[in-house]
């Protein structure tokens, strides 16, 4: 049985991805400091497995990382400060917390004794200067040449911040793979994303209308039960190390206007749409290119967006008010 740590193993990601590698007999151990992950019913299903921990830990902390286990043959750094308010707020902070934990787990990862690989979550964002500054193909491959855009734009701190861990990791001199995530959705994401935030908009509407900002901007959307699957494929090829993905989906491409109008129809209310400016920073149009990662996995996203959306809603009244 392979054992695998996951940082950041209390949030969004990281806990489905450790209930799909448990479900595949992986041992998971799952690190976080919970400043953002929360004991739900999902999180208490894993504790109760018998080949999963959790390891409650500040991993900015070199010491307290030192104690964690020797023996992981695979390590998975989800931990990150992301979130949009946090990158406005505290783009310093993005900056060098972003770069110290991924320090501290790749000096960590140099004294196990088996690792095989060492995954690193970057993000559908480290496009986003080339985007602004010369334009890129859609769907966007991952061959795509990187630039930054302004360095005082905030919004910048964050992508720079991937940016740099995927060069830290191709000459941390470990076996390494990088993910580049582009729109996850499910179950347990929050409410600051623009799914689960158009559906509490729609659900809390006192005069029977919504605000949706930059509504015809275009993204595609990936179920995180398809992510979190493909991530696992990637980690167990063994020709994947050295080597970036994207992870997401190429179909169903959609603009917000539409998305929100989709969400009203699936949860059967009577809302009309009130257009929004754009978002400041937000790309017009995101799609990635996923023949990469069919081609070293055959995997094809099962979840269409519809299908996707009405699970979501199932979990609208879940505790805490996460969906």
């Amino acid at each position: 049985m392979k054992k695998v740590l996951i940082t950041g193993g209390a949030g969004f990601i990281g806990l489905h991805l450790a209930e799909e590698l448990i479900k595949n007999n992986y041992e998971v151990h799952l690190a976080d400091n919970f400043s953002r992950g929360v004991y739900d019913r999902n999180l208490i299903s894993i504790i109760e497995n018998s080949n999963a921990k959790i390891v409650d830990i500040d991993l900015m902390n070199e010491t307290s990382v030192e104690k964690l286990d020797k023996d992981y043959n695979l390590i998975f750094h989800l931990a990150a400060v992301v979130g949009v308010q946090h990158v406005l707020n505290s783009p310093y902070r993005v900056l060098k917390d972003n770069f110290l934990l991924l320090d501290n787990l790749l000096s960590f990862g140099k004294r196990q004794l088996n690792l095989s690989r060492f995954l690193f979550t970057s993000t559908s964002e480290v496009y986003a200067g080339t985007l602004q500054q010369y334009g890129i193909r859609f769907p966007t491959p991952e061959n795509t040449n990187l630039c930054v855009g302004n360095l005082r734009d905030k919004r910048t701190s964050y992508m720079l911040s991937k940016i740099y861990g995927e060069a830290m990791c191709f000459h941390s001199g470990l076996p390494v793979t990088i993910f580049r995530p582009h729109n996850f959705y499910g179950p347990r994401m929050g409410l600051v994303h623009v799914i689960p935030e158009l559906m509490k908009k729609i659900k809390e509407s006192k005069n029977g209308a919504i605000d949706v900002f930059s509504v015809d901007h275009k993204r595609t959307f990936c179920f995180i039960l398809d992510a979190v699957k493909m991530i696992r494929l990637l980690s167990e090829h063994t020709d994947t190390v050295d080597k970036y993905f994207n992870i997401g989906n190429d179909s169903e491409e959609i603009s917000m206007g539409d998305l929100a109008k989709k969400i009203v129809e699936i949860m059967n209310k009577n809302i009309s749409i009130s257009p929004v400016d754009s978002t400041p920073g937000s790309p017009k149009r995101r799609i990635p290119s996923m023949e990469k990662v069919r081609s070293y996995t055959k995997f094809r996203n099962q979840y269409r967006l519809e299908e996707g959306i009405k699970s979501l809603n199932q979990k609208i009244n879940d505790v805490e008010g996460r969906i």
